[in-house]
Formats: C-alpha cells, sequence, structure tokens
C-alpha cells in the first residue's frame, strides 16, 4: 500500500503517523504578546477522514477544552486511520479574559466565514474556516451554557441532515434537539462548505462537569469509531439511545427575587410540577414557576438571585415519560470509580 502523504497546514508539514501542535498565527495583544490560533494535528498513517473537533468558540465554555484533552489523552487514537484536528481553544481572546466575546464585544459565533481584513473577530473567523474547516470532512463543535447556566448534555442538529441523525444516534447523549442554522454561526458557514457538524452542548461557563466532559468524549469516541478512524477497542459503549425532543419552552421569572429551584437537570416535569419558587428577601411574597407540559429540564439557571423575566428552566417536550425516565436514568447512572492513573 502507498504511503500515505503528509498534512499540510498554515505552513507546517505533518508527516503520517505522527502529532504536531501547529500555531496558526492570528494577532498580537496590546501588549506586543503574539496570539495564536493552536491546533494539535494526529495525521494517521492509514487514510480516512478528517475530522475537526472545537472548543471555546466562546471563551468562557471551558468544558470543551477539557474534552478536547481527554481525547487527544486517549489510547483508542494510537491507530488513526484518517486525521484529527483538535482546537481547544478557538477564542484565544475570551479565553483568557473569562469572557464570552473578543475585546471588540463581537460574539465569534455570529462572524463565519470571516474576512482576511475584517474586524478582530471576522478575521480569527476566516483563519479557522481557512486552516480547519475547509480542509475537514466532519466537525463536532464542543459548547456549554453561559455562566451561571448549566446545560444537560445534548446534541444540536440541523433539521432533515440524515447524516448528522445518524451520527447523533452514534454519539448518543441523553438528549437530541432540532436547531435551526444562525446567520454567522459555525456550523452555517461549514454546512455551506459541505462540512456537517455535530453541537455539542453540555455544563456550564467557566466550570468543569464530570458528567459533561465524559459524555463528551465518549460521544466523539464513539463517532470516529462509526467512521473507522479508531477502533472499537476502549470506546465506552452506549448506555441508552438517546431522547429526540423536537420543542422546547424557558420558563421564565415571573416577578423579581431570590430563586430556589426544587429540579436538577434531567429530571422530568408534567403539568403541574413545581420546579421553583421566588421569593423576596423578607418572605412577604412568593411565585411559584410551574410546569404546563410534559418533558425533561435540558437546562438551568444557577443563580437564586433573579428578575423578572429571566430564564430560569429549559424544558424539552417528551412523550411516553415511562420510557423517558428510563433513558435519562441510564444516561446518569453513577460512573464507575477508577484509579488515579486510569484517568484520561
Amino acid at each position: 500500500m502507498a504511503r500515505r502523504k503528509p498534512f499540510d497546514i498554515a505552513g507546517v508539514t505533518v508527516p503520517p503517523g505522527t502529532r504536531r501542535t501547529v500555531d496558526v498565527p492570528v494577532s498580537e495583544l496590546s501588549d506586543h504578546t503574539p496570539v495564536h490560533l493552536s491546533v494539535r494535528v494526529v495525521h494517521g498513517r492509514k487514510p480516512g477522514p478528517v475530522m475537526f473537533v472545537s472548543a471555546a468558540v466562546h471563551g468562557d465554555e471551558v468544558i470543551g477544552a477539557e474534552i478536547v484533552r481527554r481525547l487527544l489523552n486517549s489510547k483508542a487514537l494510537a491507530q488513526l486511520s484518517g486525521t484529527l484536528l483538535a482546537v481547544p481553544i478557538v477564542n484565544t481572546f475570551g479565553f483568557l479574559n473569562h469572557s464570552r466575546y473578543l475585546p471588540d464585544r463581537r460574539d465569534l459565533n455570529r462572524c463565519f466565514p470571516g474576512h482576511a481584513t475584517g474586524s478582530m473577530a471576522s478575521r480569527l473567523a476566516h483563519i479557522f474556516m481557512t486552516e480547519v474547516v475547509r480542509r475537514s470532512d466532519i466537525g463536532i463543535d464542543l459548547h456549554s451554557a453561559a455562566i451561571r447556566r448549566t446545560n444537560l448534555p445534548q446534541l444540536r442538529l440541523t433539521s432533515g441532515n440524515d447524516r448528522l441523525r445518524a451520527l447523533a444516534d452514534v454519539f448518543a447523549p441523553p438528549v437530541v434537539m432540532p436547531s435551526n442554522l444562525r446567520d454567522g454561526s459555525l456550523r452555517m458557514a461549514a454546512e455551506h462548505e459541505g462540512v456537517d457538524v455535530l453541537l455539542y452542548e453540555a455544563g456550564e461557563g467557566l466550570r468543569f462537569d464530570e458528567f459533561a466532559a465524559r459524555t463528551g468524549v465518549a460521544g466523539i469516541l464513539r463517532v470516529m469509531n462509526h467512521l473507522g478512524m479508531i477502533s472499537g477497542k476502549g470506546v465506552p459503549r452506549k448506555r441508552a439511545e438517546p431522547l429526540y425532543c423536537s420543542e422546547s419552552t424557558w420558563y421564565r421569572a415571573p416577578a423579581g427575587g431570590l430563586l430556589r429551584g426544587y429540579l436538577a437537570t434531567g429530571d422530568m416535569v408534567e403539568p403541574g410540577t413545581v420546579m421553583g419558587a421566588i421569593s423576596d428577601p423578607f418572605g412577604e411574597f412568593e411565585a411559584e414557576v410551574v410546569a404546563d407540559q410534559q418533558g425533561i429540564i435540558i437546562g438551568r439557571t444557577n443563580m437564586p438571585v433573579v428578575y423578572e423575566g429571566d430564564a430560569l428552566f429549559h424544558v424539552a417536550q417528551t412523550s411516553s415519560p415511562e420510557d423517558v425516565a428510563r433513558g435519562i436514568t441510564a444516561h446518569m447512572a453513577p460512573m464507575p470509580m477508577f484509579d488515579e492513573d486510569e484517568i484520561i
């Protein structure tokens, strides 16, 4: 069999069967410190798809960086077919400042595909599209809720995309939701280039979450195995089939005050379920937050101090509550204990 060609990116050549971190120049900080888009290239000896896994497009969504770290340390990548482009931190500016945005206050995920001579966000988007997305066949983009909120691990898919639906079945998070493409998003720009992207949402901004991390790593490894990039050895088996939900609703604060949340992500609700209550600091009034539909909580605020209209509980509508409850229980069963040297 003919030897596979090297992988070229940003003027760097990565031979087959090797790994290399490539620092793509982006810009400079105001004190002249250079900023790079760092891409870990794992170029397999055998041919196969090129997959990118990206995180921290929003700089405060740090759980994705931890998922990428664990992925790169997985023994399953030892005999890789194809190429993995792992980018643990896309928005370095926001990451350093613990901010969702760039210093110019732009949301990077509304600036794709970008432009070589545009704003700071537009230039970064252009570099990521040029050096990573357009070299790939498939992508997985890792996100979390904003700060002070948390998300149950879930995938967001483009409606009607059968390929992504099949990959979602393999990834197998607790919940899968349809999500319309937004102008300027990485997902829209990538799909315009013919690169399908799975969008993973889990955990909270500026926080690590063990369930979110393990679910993300396991799902990515299963997708890579499905695509023939890695063998099944060391790839976690699915705990349960994902729950597909077509609609969801945010329940908002009916009044300002102090929120006592009674339910967590993954909990089931039905009409009449009291999810929380808001009171004033003196306890002179109280307003309950009551579900009016059957569903599962896929996101919620962690902030007890709320204003009227604040988003509190994100509920995805479901059917057959008994089957749903069994599936979610399987997903959220206690993780096995590991020795320290077994933790990726």
